[in-house]
C-alpha cells in the first residue's frame, strides 16, 4: 500500500516480519497482531515456462483507535479486515489502540516502511496519516472521515447519517414523554450532523420531541459514557442514542428500563428488551475494492462516500419490543432512502437559536453536511468551543 529467487523472498518476509514487530515494541500504548507478511509472486523453476506470473499481493495494515473487541466501531473495521483477507487471500496486519497523537503518526511511519497500502480508521490521524504520506510516495494510504487528500492519500466513510435519521424515527415513536437523550462522542462535525439527522428523523413522526446531548470527549471509555446516560435519564429521558464505540450507553438504559441504541455495529446482545436500533458499517467491500484496484494498477486518490444504497451503511436489527408499526415506519422511509427520494437535510430547517439554516425545497449538499457546525431545532444543548 516481486518477482525474487525463493532465498531472496524468505529473507524479504523475514525483515518484513521483523519491522512490524517492531511497532508494538515502541510503544506502551498501543498494542498489535502483527501478521507475517503476504508471500511473494516466485517465478517457475522451469526456465522454459512462459506463464506470467500472479499478480503481486500488496501489504496491507490498519491503524485502529481501540481494541477489535469494543463491540463498535473498532470492531466492525477488523470486521472489514478480516472480509478483506478472505476475499483476496491475503493477511493485513493492524495496530490497536493508537492514540490520536504524535504517537500515531510514528506508528503510521513505522508501517510505511513495510507495507504498501496503510489505512488509518479515526479522524484524528488526518494531519499524521498526511505527513507520513508526503514522505512515501509509493505507499496508498485511506484515512477514514477525513477530508484532507494528496496524490497518494485519500479519504473514505460513509452517509451514516442516513441510518441516524432512521434511529431517530424509531426513538420519536417509542418515547413516552417526548424526551430523548444523545451521547455524543467529541463536538465535530461527525457527530454533529449525525445528531442532528437523529433529531430530525424523531420530528418526523413526533413534532413534538425534545434531544438533550452531553458531550463525553471519548470514542471509548465505558465508565465516562455510563454516566454521561445517566445524567440524560436523570433528566427525564426515555430513550437514548450513543455515538460511541461502547454499548455502556445501553447498558444504563437498560437497568433504567429505558431503551437505547448505540452506534457502528448490532449491539442487540447487550440488552435485547431495551435495544432500539442504530447505524452500522459495513466496511469490508470497500477495503476489497480499494486493494483490488492497487492490484490492478488503477487506485487514484478520491474522497469516497457511501451510503444505504451501496451497503456501506446499514441500519441494525430491531430490539425485541419494537413495535411493528414502528418497525414499518421505518423500513418505509429506509426504502425512501435508498431510492433517493429522501434526503435527510431538506429544508426547511432552523438550527436550536432559531436561525434558518436551509430553506424551504433546499437540500444541503455533502460539503455542507460534512462541514456542519451547528444543532437543529430541538436540541437541548450547545457546541463546546
Amino acid at each position: 500500500m516481486i518477482k525474487r529467487g525463493q532465498f531472496i523472498t524468505s529473507c524479504l518476509a523475514l525483515i518484513v516480519l521483523m519491522t512490524v514487530a517492531l511497532v508494538g515494541c515502541g510503544s506502551n500504548n498501543t498494542s498489535t497482531n502483527a501478521t507475517e507478511a503476504p508471500a511473494t509472486t516466485t517465478a517457475a523453476t522451469d526456465a522454459t515456462a512462459t506463464t506470467e506470473p500472479a499478480a503481486k499481493k500488496p501489504a496491507v495494515a490498519f491503524v485502529y483507535i481501540g481494541p477489535p473487541g469494543d463491540g463498535g466501531y473498532t470492531y466492525q473495521h477488523d470486521q472489514g479486515r478480516l472480509y478483506l483477507e478472505k476475499e483476496l487471500g491475503i493477511k493485513a496486519d493492524f495496530v490497536e489502540n493508537v492514540p490520536e497523537s504524535a504517537d500515531a503518526e510514528r506508528i503510521i511511519t513505522e508501517l510505511a516502511q513495510s507495507h504498501d497500502i496503510v489505512f488509518t480508521t479515526s479522524f484524528g490521524y488526518m494531519d499524521f496519516t498526511l505527513n507520513v504520506a508526503g514522505k512515501f510516495p509509493n505507499v496508498k494510504f485511506m484515512h477514514a472521515s477525513g477530508y484532507k487528500t494528496a496524490e497518494n492519500m485519500g479519504t473514505y466513510f460513509g452517509k451514516n447519517y442516513q441510518a441516524s435519521y432512521l434511529s431517530g424515527i424509531a426513538a420519536g415513536k417509542m418515547t413516552k414523554n417526548n424526551q430523548l437523550g444523545y451521547v455524543g462522542a467529541f463536538p465535530i462535525s461527525e457527530v454533529i450532523y449525525n445528531l442532528n439527522a437523529y433529531t430530525l428523523g424523531a420530528q418526523s413522526v413526533n413534532p413534538d420531541v425534545k434531544v438533550n446531548v452531553v458531550w463525553t470527549n471519548t470514542w471509548y471509555d465505558p465508565t465516562t459514557e455510563r454516566q454521561a446516560a445517566i445524567s440524560l435519564l436523570d433528566k427525564g429521558a426515555d430513550v437514548l442514542l450513543a455515538y460511541q464505540d461502547s454499548p455502556a450507553t445501553l447498558q444504563a438504559a437498560a437497568e433504567r428500563g429505558a431503551f437505547a441504541g448505540g452506534n457502528d455495529s448490532d449491539m442487540s446482545k447487550y440488552a435485547p428488551d431495551n435495544y432500539l436500533t442504530n447505524p452500522v458499517w459495513n466496511w469490508g467491500p470497500y477495503y476489497v475494492k480499494a486493494v483490488q484496484a492497487v492490484i490492478d494498477g488503477t487506485w487514484k486518490s478520491e474522497q469516497y462516500s457511501g451510503d444505504m444504497a451501496d451497503g456501506m451503511v446499514e441500519l441494525a436489527p430491531f430490539g425485541n419490543k419494537i413495535p411493528e408499526d414502528v418497525k414499518k415506519l421505518v423500513e418505509d422511509a429506509k426504502a425512501k432512502i435508498i431510492s433517493g427520494e429522501l434526503e435527510v437535510f431538506t429544508g426547511p430547517i432552523s438550527d436550536n437559536q432559531g436561525n434558518v439554516k436551509v430553506q424551504e425545497g433546499q437540500k444541503l449538499t455533502l460539503e455542507e453536511v460534512l462541514g456542519m457546525n451547528w444543532l437543529v431545532k430541538g436540541v437541548e444543548g450547545t457546541i463546546p468551543q
